[in-house]
């Protein structure tokens, strides 16, 4: 991994949809030891644009939290009412419904009648599940998503922190995702990018299970007139994963981070109950060496 590299900001995009679990804690951890190593300033960026999903207890537990393991933020919310009252999504509706005017200026959208029990029902398949594109419905129906064309996808490219610039073929999974979803508000990719670009973050630390959505990011980026999102460096770690092999869920109460907490675990206690799963010798008395560890399992 070069260290001589160096970015502005990176950030800490948790969703409050549940208690945040030990592979959260991992992702925050590498995230915030990268930032310090290549001089980036740390946002934390709560994104709870499904407000079905938010309980204000959970927006809660991100920051005790991040305060129980001493991670740094140096931007963004200072407590829950700090998020709900200047940092919420809710406030940015404004330049998410101006990046996807500006796609559909382009004639980049289609709109979308199918139904989530037709899309499930697609034999697998990703995307409209009706053909609504032919249609030509009006963008601006009732009761209809809006759809990115990507039949003109070609190879996208990606600059990996450790391997540089790397290509890929546009996902399957992603075909002609949702950028604007049936009840008018704008749907995760759309939102994240359109957040980066308002924040400016050059450098973001996600899952392996997320480059799918970096990707489909990176294709609608090339579409606007600040594809400024084109020029960030991604790090796609691993996940950590349940003794059954399973993607840690927050609905699993005995990986959360609250529980281990609530059980009297102190935060080393906690660290090298994390580390026991990524590194083959657990002694930490810290997060920054705690993400030593991670960066040499999961990063170099």
């Amino acid at each position: 991994m070069p260290n001589h590299l160096s970015f502005l900001k990176t950030r800490l995009a948790p969703t409050p949809s549940g208690y945040l679990h030990l592979g959260n804690l991992a992702s925050f951890i590498l995230t915030c030891r990268l930032a310090r190593m290549h001089g980036a300033e740390i946002l934390l960026r709560i994104d709870d644009l499904d407000q079905h999903r938010v309980r204000k207890e959970y927006v809660q537990d991100i920051f005790d939290t991040l305060d129980f393991f001493e991670l740094p933020v140096d931007q963004g919310p200072r407590s829950v009412e700090e998020h709900f009252n200047q940092f919420s999504q809710s406030y940015r509706k404004k330049n998410y419904a101006n990046l996807i005017n500006e796609l559909a200026s382009q004639n980049l959208l289609f709109a979308c009648e199918c139904s989530r029990s037709m899309i499930n029902t697609s034999n697998g398949e990703s995307g409209c599940s009706n053909n609504c594109q032919s249609k030509n419905i009006p963008l601006d129906k009732p009761n209809v998503a809006l759809r990115l064309k990507t039949s003109n996808s070609s190879m996208i490219e990606l600059c990996d922190l450790s391997s540089g610039k790397m290509k890929y073929q546009f996902p399957s999974s992603m075909k002609d995702f949702v950028v604007q979803k049936k009840d008018g508000e704008a749907a995760y990719q759309i939102a994240s990018v359109s957040d980066d670009l308002f924040f400016g973050v050059d450098f973001i630390v996600r899952g392996q299970d997320l480059i799918d959505s970096t990707l489909a990011q990176l294709f609608l980026s090339a579409h606007l007139s600040t594809p400024n999102f084109l020029s960030t460096t991604f790090v796609h770690h691993p996940l950590l994963l349940s003794e059954q092999d399973q993607k840690l869920s927050k609905s699993s109460g005995d990986t959360s981070v609250m529980h281990l907490r609530k059980s009297g675990m102190t935060a080393i206690q906690i660290l090298n109950e994390l580390g026991a799963c990524v590194c083959s010798s657990p002694e930490f008395t810290n997060w920054e060496e705690m993400g030593d560890c991670l960066i040499a399992e999961w990063v170099n």
